[in-house]
């Protein structure tokens, strides 16, 4: 571990105000000793560098799948007074809204058999996936403006789903404050041809068997047998979502000086909240959020689509367990010095995890708490678990968002072959469908920390409970 962190727990450290100057509060991140090994002091400077900024209220905080990002450190979590706080695209990300929906289906691990590659094959032909990649849906700049304001509730409206998909996402598919005025022309030519597509990256829509249950009661409430069959659908705002974030991000930059805010890194560009620079890049934000519940809203009616026909089970027999969003800042209520208090939460490449008989989740999952679901990397499982109170308490109801990355992209392509890795994983019985082998390479499981050791991690501080274990059958990527 590296000099003048303290552990203050058996996977707590923190990092004390003075590590870098101008801290207004301490660090704190959570890892294991293994996980340590990979830890990057570029990415604890960075999680020290936001305890630096105004109004940030009792922590900086970084879940173990943290690693170097753009401002914040990716794993990255930060809440803001709302009076003095500020609000910032690198404390959300470029990938706004980049988020996770599992789907429930009436299907087991048999019934797929000897068509694992023709279901594979259908939802790549279905699902546009891939840099650039452009939807077959034709929605006019009018259009957009209702997506954004609406979210996935405009999909539901226009028979991409049923009312019921609704309650189960975050935020039920759309935040308030949307602001398609702070929405810029490029932003929106880039977003029209890109609805209901999958993209690049670590994007994918995977299908999986669940292996093993550990919670059975949260289970059941969930909906999840053993054996099931179910899919995985990650991706976020696309085109649209990074344009918002480069276009505000000028804009906050030069509110810097205006608002006399002084920071060690410029990728930390903020406004206060309650500033016009501030209220345009909260609105336009809230516009690519939106954007992406009704972009994996598309997805997940394709894919039901897809099954349907292939296995002839009924369109409704396939039900979303949750809708979690990764890349936001939002307003929340959480207790602090045992008073409900409103703060701007960030969570950059972080996930919610909002405990039992809290606000803004499910009734039906009320005494259970939030569905919280963590993705492996391309080959290895993935969790279903639950929020607590624990998190309340400590990381304002956040926890991890994945594996998170050990090898930049273009580092793992320098070290495997995409035609090494679709083989390696077809013989472990995995079916992978891609544009290209770069695009396998990039996804390499090598280039990730092991999912079970960074979900152990956030299992065992108590900041979400483990409920299922997902394994791989086949995935489409961009």
């Amino acid at each position: 571990m590296l000099a003048g962190i303290n552990r203050v727990g058996d996977l707590e450290w923190e990092i004390p105000i003075g590590y870098v100057p101008g801290m207004r509060v301490p660090g704190r991140f959570f890892l294991s000793e293994a996980l340590a090994e990979t830890l990057e002091e570029g990415a604890v400077r960075q999680v020290a560098n936001v305890a630096t900024m105004p109004g940030i209220v009792k922590h900086s905080l970084a879940m173990p799948d943290i690693h170097w990002g753009y401002g914040f450190p990716i794993g990255g979590v930060a809440a803001f007074d709302m009076t003095e706080g500020v609000i910032s695209p690198g404390g959300v990300g470029f990938d706004i809204n980049c988020g996770v929906r599992l789907i429930t289906t009436p299907l087991t691990r048999a019934d797929l058999a000897g068509k694992r590659r023709e279901l594979i094959e259908r939802l790549f032909a279905a699902i546009p996936t891939g840099v650039g990649a452009k939807s077959s849906l034709r929605i006019s700049n009018k259009d957009l403006t209702r997506v954004m304001v609406d979210g996935a509730r405009w999909a539901v409206e226009r028979g991409f789903g049923t009312e019921a998909d609704l309650a189960r996402c975050e935020a039920e598919g759309a935040m308030s404050g949307a602001d398609p005025d702070a929405v810029s022309s490029k932003a929106r030519q880039r977003g029209v041809p890109q609805l209901g597509t999958l993209g690049a990256g670590n994007h994918f829509l995977e299908v999986q068997a669940v292996r093993e249950i550990l919670d059975p009661a949260a289970a059941e409430t969930f909906g999840l047998k053993e054996g099931q069959v179910c899919f995985m659908v990650h991706c976020g705002s696309r085109g649209l979502g990074h344009q918002v974030a480069t276009d505000h991000l000028r804009n906050l930059e030069a509110a810097l000086s205006k608002y006399r805010i002084h920071l060690p890194d410029r990728q930390l560009a903020c406004a206060p909240i309650d500033s016009p620079e501030g209220r345009g890049y909260y609105g336009g934000m809230v516009c690519a959020a939106n954007y992406a519940w009704a972009n994996r809203q598309v997805i997940m009616h394709e894919a039901r689509n897809v099954f349907a026909k292939l296995f002839g089970i009924e369109y409704d027999e396939m039900q979303p367990v949750y809708d979690v969003a990764h890349n936001v800042a939002k307003f929340e209520r959480h207790e602090i010095d045992g008073r409900l208090t409103e703060v701007c939460v960030h969570r950059k490449g972080a996930t919610r995890a909002f405990g039992p008989k809290t606000l803004e989740i499910p009734r039906e999952y009320a005494a259970v708490g939030q569905p919280v679901i963590i993705p492996g990397s391309m080959g290895t499982p993935s969790y279903l678990l639950c929020g607590t109170t624990t998190a309340m308490q400590k990381t304002w109801g956040s926890t991890c968002h994945g594996a998170g990355r050990v090898l930049s992209r273009s580092k793992v392509k320098k070290e495997v072959l995409g035609r090494d890795v679709r083989e390696q994983l077809a013989g472990e019985g995995i079916v992978v469908r891609a544009h290209s082998d770069a695009a396998i390479a990039e996804e390499a499981p090598q280039a990730y920390k092991p999912s079970q050791e960074v979900v152990r991690v956030v299992h065992e501080a108590g900041l979400s409970a483990i409920v299922a274990r997902l394994e791989p059958l086949g995935v489409i990527k961009g």
